[in-house]
């Protein structure tokens, strides 16, 4: 195993039939192979914090998620529960809608709220679902991000029919410089993917497969 790679991993199960027991499998694989996280929802954050408790494995959580189109209201409230509960990263969808109408204005006001919420007590990353995006928008969402002050931009959720890709993850890295996080999420299930859309930019992985990716193998990836 691979173990600076294994920390740029998000070990990530966020399916909505997700049981306590996968929850609980899943944090001690993330304290055996040394990964950054897991990424779990909302729901799980405090069974997830309890579990970690006393490891360096942080506990990331998903805001908006998978659509974006909660209010800002809602996402301030996620943000400030999935915090007292133990994340100490969020990861929150944009809205899409509104890049989609133009109105840049409110998708970054959007972030902004959530990274003010968080603001010195969690990671924000920006999930701005790149599937659904042309390239322009897709370099206007990872601008707002920047200008917003997240932490992370990052291309998916998994849950709209397409995931990173070496160019996307390239063109955002191009669009918000050196200095931010990308996050390449969605579809990333082996070791040669993995290094691929990292050579590109990205800086971490969000995956259901890290213990394949790690050990060299294939898995099955949906985030």
């Amino acid at each position: 195993m691979e173990q600076n790679l294994a920390k740029m991993i998000d070990h990530t199960q966020l399916k909505p039939d997700t049981s306590k027991d996968k929850i609980t499998e899943i944090c001690n694989e993330a304290k055996e192979h040394g990964f950054m996280s897991v990424c779990v929802n909302p729901y799980w954050v405090e069974y997830s914090s309890q579990l970690l408790q006393g490891t360096d494995v942080r506990v990331c959580t998903v805001i908006g998620f998978p659509l974006g189109a909660t209010t800002t209201e809602t996402k301030v409230f996620e943000t400030r529960q999935a915090i007292k509960n133990g994340a100490t990263e969020v990861d929150m969808v944009i809205n899409v809608g509104e890049l989609k109408s133009g109105n840049t204005a409110a998708v970054q006001a959007d972030i902004e709220a959530v990274v003010n919420e968080a603001k010195g007590k969690a990671l924000v990353k920006v999930i701005i679902e790149t599937s659904l995006l042309t390239d322009e928008e897709k370099v206007t969402a990872s601008q707002l991000t920047k200008d917003g002050g997240a932490d992370f931009v990052k291309t998916s959720t998994g849950f709209s029919g397409g995931g990173a890709t070496v160019e996307d993850v390239s063109l955002m890295r191009k669009t918000v410089g050196p200095d931010l996080g990308v996050k390449a999420s969605g579809g990333v299930r082996d070791y040669e993917g993995v290094r691929a859309v990292i050579e590109a930019g990205a800086t971490r992985i969000g995956a259901s497969a890290g213990i394949a990716i790690v050990n060299g193998g294939t898995g099955t990836s949906d985030y």
